[in-house]
């Protein structure tokens, strides 16, 4: 028991090293930070694999205290970021949850880190990021407006410019929620891609997600989606009120995750065909200008039980 307990704080002391030196690199130089984030949560991610929460959740506190010694202020919202990321990544691991559980689990834990982070930005400093961004989106469409001018050029092509440009940062403004929340899933799936393999190579037992050719979107999803859509045809909602944009903002989750659905049968097609893996690579990238079709697929896939027929003709095709 005392030997375990001396092990359990040599490696909480290793880890808080580790920890320690890559926030400084983070924190202090520039270039190389922009590796040393990939691999912030992974000293907090190990230790928790091997520790319950309560042990894990002491070590998280004396990382982030170290956070603050090292860095000060400017270290404090990247350990606000990685630090529950790698919290939830390790104790996923030593529960014995599923590699979605954690995928999603974290992806929950990000998101709720980078709200607090931008709710505090604006309390405290008065900072709103969001809005001065859309602010100078909108000071550089006038100047390229003004440019147009001068360059000679029709109060026609000025207003076609204006009208587009106009659209699109209308657009971008209003799905920025579903933006920021897909950019969330698509960040910690790359983590998850560069440090779970490290975890494996330091003798933690990580979970596997199942191949993404069988990847099958619960039929809910389906209904949502058809639900969503059938409301927006039929509602003339407002630009700009709440109702708008959640249903904006859903629409853009819920096509996502058809697109995604549409991919996985292109794989799983490709598969019980027994085509070569580079056909999968052309087919995932084609699907990125089809996808207004792959999302057809998505739904049909969903809606139909089309991969029973597809494995029905292919082994009626072996006999």
């Amino acid at each position: 028991m005392q030997n375990q307990r001396t092990r359990q704080i040599t490696n909480g002391a290793l880890m808080a090293a580790v920890f320690t030196v890559l926030m400084a690199i983070t924190v202090y130089v520039p270039i190389i930070s922009l590796a040393t984030l990939f691999f912030l949560a992974l000293p907090v991610a190990w230790y928790s694999a091997k520790y319950p929460w309560k042990p894990s959740l002491l070590f998280s506190l004396a990382t982030f205290l170290l956070s603050l010694i090292i860095g000060g202020v400017f270290a404090v919202p990247v350990a606000l970021l990685y630090i529950p990321f790698g919290l939830m990544i390790g104790l996923s691991i030593y529960y014995g949850k599923s590699k979605l559980y954690m995928f999603m689990g974290s992806s929950i834990v990000w998101l709720i880190s980078v709200m607090v982070q931008y709710v505090a930005m604006i309390w405290l400093f008065g900072i709103n990021v969001i809005e001065e961004y859309i602010t100078a989106s909108k000071a550089t469409l006038k100047t390229g407006s003004n440019w147009m001018e001068r360059l000679g050029g029709t109060e026609e092509q000025i207003e076609e410019y204006n009208e587009t440009v106009g659209t699109m940062l209308t657009t971008f403004e209003t799905t920025l929620p579903a933006l920021i929340i897909l950019s969330v899933f698509v960040i910690v799936w790359i983590h998850l891609l560069i440090n779970l393999p490290i975890l494996k190579r330091l003798g933690t037992a990580v979970p596997k997600f199942p191949p993404f050719a069988d990847m099958k979107l619960p039929k809910s999803v389906l209904w949502y989606y058809l639900i969503v859509l059938l409301i927006s045809l039929l509602s003339d909602f407002e630009p700009g009120t709440i109702v708008f944009l959640a249903f904006a903002n859903a629409m853009v989750i819920l096509q996502m995750l058809l697109f995604l659905q549409g991919i996985a049968f292109y794989h799983f097609y490709i598969q019980q065909e027994g085509w070569p893996n580079w056909v999968k690579a052309i087919v995932t990238v084609l699907a990125f200008p089809l996808q207004a079709f792959t999302i057809i697929v998505g739904i049909v896939d969903l809606g139909f039980d089309i991969r029973g027929w597809v494995k029905k003709a292919h082994d009626f095709k072996g006999k």
